[in-house]
């Protein structure tokens, strides 16, 4: 970077996302009820706190949105986007999949989600947010990849 580039310094967020995976092959995702992403679809997911580790973030925002438990260590990390939301910012997203957990999902957070529901792999809504969709179809057909999503074309 020259001297004389005035353009901002990307100011990085992590985000962590959990995808609840059935044995049949179903997903959980949430509908927004927020500014961001009104109506849209995306998996449990929220900023990571400073300091924690993120398996244990996920595990938390999972806990809190839906109410159900996952142990960390059975969080296998699926998909990461490097997710450029505006000049400013950069969001770091990545993305879980649990395959065992504990309860049943229930929305605890009916001012942030409007609806929990299950959707098989290959019938995904259409609406879904589409940084977050990035990562979820990424972790569900490209395990172990990285993505960059609203970068300009090299």
């Amino acid at each position: 970077m020259s001297t004389s580039d005035t353009s901002p310094t990307p100011h990085p967020v992590v985000d962590v996302h959990v995808i609840l995976r059935t044995p049949d092959g179903k997903v959980l995702l949430s509908q927004r009820g927020g500014p961001y992403g009104y109506g849209q679809w995306h998996a449990p997911s929220g900023k990571l706190d400073p300091g924690e580790k993120p398996a244990h973030g996920a595990a938390r925002e999972l806990e809190e949105e839906t109410g159900v438990t996952v142990d960390p260590a059975h969080l296998h990390l699926a998909y990461t986007v490097l997710h450029r939301q505006d000049p400013a910012i950069l969001r770091l997203g990545l993305f879980y999949l649990a395959a065992e957990w504990e309860g049943e999902p229930v929305n605890r957070e009916p001012a942030k989600c409007l609806d929990l529901r299950w959707f098989t792999e290959d019938g995904l809504p259409d609406d879904l947010i589409p940084y977050p969709a990035a990562g979820i179809r990424g972790a569900l057909t490209d395990p172990g990849g990285l993505v960059h999503h609203g970068w300009p074309p090299a």
